[in-house]
């Protein structure tokens, strides 16, 4: 029951045939080479030159990314430990009424 049933390869029934051979019936003659045309060079890049002020353009942009992405990250953590605090206050709080609320009884 829990055993898949996997196919058999299936026989040809009845009368095959080979398949058709198409023969050509002209040749096609390309003319030869004679003198072989010169390889096509690829363009060279330009190579990238800055200059000292592109330089520091590019180090401050960094240091300004790295502090904005620091800035972020901090921020978040800063504030997934706020809500932490404030989760483990409100515990205690209602931890508190609810034995206060009981010893009253």
């Amino acid at each position: 029951m829990f055993r898949p049933k996997i196919p058999t390869m299936p026989t040809p029934t009845g009368h095959t045939s080979p398949p058709a051979v198409i023969e050509p019936t002209e040749v096609i003659q390309h003319a030869p080479a004679t003198a072989s045309a010169p390889a096509a060079q690829s363009p060279s890049r330009p190579v990238l030159q800055l200059s000292p002020g592109a330089v520091i353009a590019l180090v401050g942009s960094g240091t300004a990314v790295v502090l904005v992405v620091g800035a972020v990250l901090v921020s978040m953590l800063l504030a997934v430990a706020i809500t932490g605090a404030s989760v483990a206050v409100c515990a205690l709080v209602i931890r508190f009424l609810i034995t206060a609320d009981a010893k009253r009884r």
